[in-house]
């Protein structure tokens, strides 16, 4: 029951994450293609946001260890 339920909250965590990291790309990208002079600033926003998306699916997959160990 305990890897059931590991899986699921690892499942439905990383699935939020890699939503995301894919909007902040392609928003990114537009960005860049509207205004290519702010590159920079955009790619920099970018990867801070993709950083922060990533730090909640690796919190999910500490949880879903978490729930193994219990």
């Amino acid at each position: 029951m305990n890897t059931l339920a590991a899986g699921i909250a690892i499942g439905v965590g990383v699935l939020g994450p890699a939503l995301a990291i894919g909007l902040i790309g392609s928003k990114a990208v537009e960005s860049i293609a509207r205004q290519p002079e702010a590159t920079s600033k955009i790619q920099l926003n970018m990867i801070l946001t993709a950083a922060f998306a990533e730090g909640l699916g690796i919190f999910s997959f500490v949880i879903s260890i978490l729930i193994l160990n219990k």
